[in-house]
């Protein structure tokens, strides 16, 4: 209690930048790499599956594993990614062997040989589940298997990677943009793994970040041009089709014109984009849509800050006028990162540094689970404690956003380490 009343003061106080320096001497960056060998790593590596191949994929509040449940193939994705990052990060070699057992399970089982493309979900032991092919899930295999190429070497993985780009934009794309939803011949049914909030979407803010998020991860490994194109194509979709200019945010979901579908501000994905938006920026090194779209990012941040900052933590969304009352686990780790991110862009802005910390520490408070054998709860009520009814581990429930939290920190924070 007396270190968050300490934090909170210095959220209201807005430190100076000389005594936010004294804060980072708290090495936020050594905590997370701690955080992420002590606690994350070993969590995910117990989940391996030596039977059937990748890893398994459910676990409930109580920490039973489900051996028998459905494999996401983007849980696959994000855990290739995951144990592939890590690798780099921290230059464990060991972390590789993982990181080629979700490979291989990739390729033996999540992509469909004859038709292009990875499949939704499969079995446990690796019979399809469910055949759809999502945008969304063709970009998160693009991600992942560049970040492997990038730790192995491995010329097979970035091959498959360019195959996906190109399925995703002759099969997954029209003139203006990216659609959502196919079956296993590629083509289109509903779009009901990324609708919410009770629309349809035909095209998402989602879709097209990850997309973004995918081709950065490809250009950064290889400097292709071809897929700097797609993502200054992209850059110029978000700026004049994403982001509303009028209410400093992003709309979420959309009909095939662009026109907007519903009254949402999802605070998590704003501050998430931000962040991923300036590190695609620097990596593509282009003036133009840089002057074109960090004022956007800068103001997305501000938005978030100003109007989803509250309590030690960030609200998830807001739907026609209404904040959600719960703190969801993901959120909170973009949170951190996107703050970080818009203090370093904007070192004026000493109140973001004082906000990632203070979101850092409700985190490990609050969100990590201390029983034995668990990693983090997926949700706190609106009085800060865990909902029983969320799982431990599932399809969308990986080590993505909190392990990708660690290792940004951990590589930011060494900028400023003396």
């Amino acid at each position: 209690m007396e270190r968050d009343n300490e934090m909170a003061a210095a959220v209201c106080e807005i430190p100076s930048i000389l005594d936010l320096e004294v804060m980072l001497r708290m090495e936020i960056g050594k905590i997370a790499e701690e955080h992420l060998r002590k606690k994350i790593l070993p969590f995910w590596e117990g989940l391996k599956d030596e039977e059937n191949g990748g890893y398994y994929g459910y676990m409930d509040f109580d920490l039973n594993v489900d051996k028998a449940a459905v494999k996401g193939c983007i849980l696959n994705s994000r855990i290739l990614w995951f144990f592939s990052n890590a690798a780099i990060v921290l230059k464990e070699d060991s972390l590789l062997e993982y990181a080629e057992h979700a490979y291989k399970f990739m390729k033996d089982h999540c992509f469909d040989e004859e038709n292009g493309g990875v499949y939704w979900s499969v079995y446990a032991d690796g019979t399809l589940a469910d055949t759809t092919k999502h945008t969304y899930n063709q970009a998160f295999a693009v991600y992942a298997l560049s970040s492997y190429y990038a730790a192995s070497g491995d010329n097979e993985a970035l091959e498959y990677a360019y195959g996906l780009v190109d399925m995703i934009e002759t099969k997954c794309a029209d003139q203006d943009g990216y659609l959502e939803a196919f079956d296993r011949m590629f083509q289109p049914i509903e779009n009901d793994k990324l609708s919410e909030n009770g629309v349809v979407a035909q095209r998402t803010m989602n879709t097209l970040l990850h997309v973004f998020e995918a081709y950065t991860e490809l250009y950064r490994v290889t400097k292709d041009q071809g897929i700097a194109n797609h993502l200054i194509s992209i850059l110029d979709t978000f700026a004049d089709k994403i982001y509303n200019k009028a209410y400093h945010r992003q709309e979420v979901f959309f009909d095939r014109q662009f026109n907007s579908l519903i009254d949402l501000h999802s605070y998590g994905h704003d501050i998430e984009t931000a962040w991923l938006v300036d590190r695609g920026l620097e990596i593509l090194g282009n003036n133009r849509l840089s002057e074109k779209i960090s004022p956007i990012t800068q103001a997305l941040t501000q938005k978030v800050y100003q109007q989803a900052y509250t309590e030690h933590s960030l609200l998830s969304e807001c739907e026609r006028g209404v904040n959600t009352a719960s703190r969801i686990w993901w959120v909170q780790a973009e949170a951190v990162i996107g703050f970080y991110n818009g203090w370093q862009k904007t070192p004026e802005h000493t109140e973001y540094l004082a906000a990632s910390k203070d979101i850092f520490q409700y985190i490990m408070d609050k969100f990590v689970d201390r029983r034995e054998g668990s990693e983090w709860y997926w949700e706190l009520d609106e009085h800060g404690e865990p909902i029983d009814q969320k799982p431990i581990v599932e399809p969308w429930k990986c080590p993505y956003h909190n392990g990708r939290m660690c290792m940004e920190l951990i590589q930011r924070d060494k900028i400023y380490q003396v």
